[in-house]
């Protein structure tokens, strides 16, 4: 967070507006989080978020635009997904809890901005289908894994920044394991 009564330059102001936005959208989500909350998490007034963004909802959008890119960054979304994206993904999790929670958690339950999330677990479950034909050939069992694994992935990664990060440099690892586990029980 920048220092308060430090002048940002249009950009800098924008991206602190961003980040700020992020932390308060991430407690509540879009619907119960006011501009008031942005501004006070911000420490600046709802004019001059106004002065960056026309409407709450274009500040949400900008939200998650900025997060997608980010985990689109760390993660090689969409040409270079592999299977150390992985580590990737709770990296940046763990670099932005409340960005992460914001995109996966809350932006879930909001029709009107899910697609950001809907796009990366697309492109998770493209990634996975072909690691997954090798083990499973049942076209109804490979289906229901491909759909399972990114979930898995994702969840596993919210359930360990909300139990604080425990052994972070084991979670990698201790997520493949689940996942390795679903994709056993589903093949036999």
């Amino acid at each position: 967070m920048p220092e308060r009564g430090r002048l940002l330059k249009r950009p800098e102001r924008r991206q602190a507006l961003i980040a700020a936005a992020a932390r308060a959208f991430a407690r509540g989500g879009f619907a119960a989080t006011g501009l008031d909350e942005v501004a006070a998490e911000a420490g600046v007034s709802r004019v001059l978020i106004y002065r960056h963004f026309e409407s709450k909802a274009e500040l949400y959008e900008a939200v998650l635009a900025d997060v997608s890119d980010r985990l689109r960054v760390a993660t090689g979304h969409p040409d270079h997904l592999t299977p150390g994206s992985l580590g990737a993904l709770v990296a940046a999790a763990q670099r932005d809890p409340d960005g992460f929670r914001l995109f996966f958690r809350q932006s879930g339950r909001e029709p009107e901005f899910r697609r950001h999330a809907d796009e990366l677990r697309a492109a998770m479950k493209a990634t996975a289908e072909p690691y997954l034909r090798d083990a499973i050939s049942d076209p109804q069992r490979l289906q229901w894994a491909t759909e399972l694994i990114p979930t898995i992935a994702v969840e596993g990664v919210m359930a360990w920044l909300d139990a604080g990060q425990p052994e972070p440099d084991a979670a990698v690892a201790r997520i493949t394991q689940v996942i390795a586990a679903a994709v056993t029980a589903i093949s036999a």
